[in-house]
This record gives C-alpha cells, sequence and structure tokens, in this order.
C-alpha cells in the first residue's frame, strides 16, 4: 500500500508542476468565468470552484507534503553519507535534522565566521562578485 501512495503521490506532484497542469487549471477557470452570465453569478456558481479548489488543495497539501519529505529524507541521508566517508568531515554532523534550533543557530554561527574569516584571509580577490 505503501509504494502505490509513493508512486501515486510523486506522480501527482510531478504532474502538479507542470506546464500542463498551470494551462489546464487556467482554462478551468477561464470556462468558469465565460459560464457566470449563462448561470447568472448565482451563489451555485461561485460554491462549484470554491468546493472545487478547497478539495483539490486539501488532497494536494497531503501528495506534495508526502513528495517533500520523502526527498527531504533521501537528501539528508546523501549528505550523511557523504560526512561519513569523507576523514576530514565532523561527523558529528551527522543526523542534523534532529537537534535542537539552538544547536543549529550555533553551527550556523560557527560557518558564519568560517566564511568571513575565509574572505578576510583571501581578501575577497577571488570573489566572483568581485571580479
Amino acid at each position: 500500500m505503501r509504494g502505490i501512495f509513493r508512486k501515486f503521490a510523486g506522480n501527482v506532484s510531478r504532474w502538479a508542476g507542470s506546464p500542463g497542469a498551470f494551462i489546464l487549471a487556467v482554462l478551468i477557470l477561464v470556462i468558469w468565468g465565460i459560464t457566470g452570465p449563462l448561470f447568472k453569478f448565482s451563489d451555485s456558481w461561485q460554491l462549484v470552484i470554491n468546493t472545487a479548489t478547497t478539495i483539490i488543495t486539501f488532497l494536494m497539501v497531503f501528495l506534495i507534503q508526502n513528495t517533500q519529505n520523502r526527498e527531504t529524507r533521501a537528501i539528508n541521508l546523501k549528505l550523511d553519507e557523504l560526512l561519513r566517508a569523507i576523514s576530514t568531515a565532523r561527523n558529528y554532523m551527522i543526523d542534523m535534522e534532529n537537534v535542537s534550533d539552538e544547536e543549529l543557530e550555533k553551527i550556523e554561527d560557527q560557518f558564519q565566521h568560517l566564511s568571513k574569516a575565509l574572505r578576510n584571509k583571501d581578501g575577497q580577490k577571488n570573489h566572483p562578485a568581485r571580479k
């Protein structure tokens, strides 16, 4: 069941982000707008688009979130493997997605200081924006 849902969610997510899906959505809105005078812009006419978009949005949230979670997990595992494989890497950074926000901020500060020190050491002569 999980495999079927994974494939379905992935396919729907890819399709939903395609130009064809966007064009289809625009066409549906244009057709809905054109039919407004036919239905005298009634409450029922408005309710059709409101209900349809609400249902589609509700379902898409779960499908896209499933795909995003899976891709994020795969990327994290790939990065963890790279950290494990490089002898000079700080292995405590493996599994960083599970540390506290405060700990993430500390490490981010360390990298900002390192970046600043490298820029100062380099005199920014190799900085792409300075060329």
